[in-house]
């Protein structure tokens, strides 16, 4: 962790793990989380192993031993670890996997993505990982594709084969809508279409739920950041720490150093993400979190 809060050890205390999604994306992003991991609030990152930047931030996880490192399933954007003859129907023609989540559902839904194949691609990530030297913390997915049930079943059957027991609850309640900070606020459009289709996917979250205990696997109890993505700022962190209930939550965020690399990546979160790194390190975020009680903890204490 890199903050020490003195936190209680009680299973009801307010615990908070702070994950830093794409690790690996570019040089730039794994800059960012591990200056918000040094400096701030971040305790946890999941990286990619079809990243263009997967070997700097595989030497940075290495070199930093505390920081709690798990994998970013990838389905969605980018080339599959897999060969191309063992996922045909997922990376298509192109030989590049479905460019949004709606093109994968819509694919899954057809019968022309043979689901089957999310799992070897999965199999293949961790693999990657875990070769790199890595022994990962848990598992979440990137564009969050474990909302859908195949992948679900797939991220699940995933940690055991390779006995990573704790995985994300990517379900966000909608009544988290109150969280908005300026950034939110200023892009109020954005941020009511990320919050609707938030709340159109929490029904799922008690069969996710039940799923993930059935096969052993912790998860949070409570989720942050869909509805921010984008918009998280310093004045939404507070609103999450000054709201949290006892047991352990998780906020997603995506720290970056803005550079050249990340204008040029195929992502909507450019400048984006130097904002959240300046609001993971903000002081006033951190007296915030020691003032409200709660204990910064990574994927690693989660029970």
């Amino acid at each position: 962790m890199s903050v020490d809060i003195g936190g209680s050890d009680s299973p009801c205390s307010k615990r908070l793990i702070v994950n830093g999604d794409d690790f690996g994306f570019t040089r730039g992003v794994n800059e960012g989380i591990l200056s918000a991991f040094k400096t701030g609030i971040l305790t946890s990152t999941t990286i990619m192993a079809n990243g263009d930047a997967f070997e700097n931030a595989a030497a940075i996880a290495l070199a930093n031993p505390d920081l709690a490192v798990g994998v970013h399933l990838a389905i969605v954007g980018g080339r599959p670890v897999s060969p191309l003859s063992e996922v045909p129907s997922l990376a298509g023609a192109s030989g590049r996997l479905p460019r949004t989540l709606s093109q994968l559902i819509l694919g899954i839904a057809k019968g022309s993505i043979n689901t089957a194949e999310i799992e070897i691609e999965f199999n293949a990530q961790i693999e990657r990982v875990i070769n790199a030297g890595i022994h990962p913390s848990h598992l979440d997915t990137h564009k969050h594709s474990q909302i859908v049930s195949p992948v679900a079943r797939a991220v699940v059957r995933a940690a055991n084969r390779f006995g990573i027991t704790k995985v994300r609850n990517s379900f966000e309640s909608p009544r988290n809508f109150s969280l908005a900070g300026a950034a939110a606020k200023a892009n109020r459009k954005t941020y009511l279409k990320q919050f609707m289709q938030s709340a159109l996917t929490s029904p799922r979250a008690g069969s996710f739920k039940r799923l993930a205990a059935g096969a052993g696997l912790s998860a949070p109890e409570r989720f942050f950041g869909v509805a921010l993505t984008g918009l998280l700022d310093s004045a939404a962190i507070l609103n999450v720490v000054r709201m949290l209930g006892r047991g352990v939550s998780e906020l997603m965020c995506h720290p970056g150093v803005y550079d050249d690399n990340l204008e040029a990546a195929p992502t909507r979160l450019k400048r984006q993400r130097q904002r959240e790194l300046e609001a993971l390190t903000d002081p006033e975020v951190l007296a915030a979190v020691r003032e409200n009680g709660v204990e910064l903890v990574s994927f690693r204490e989660l029970d």
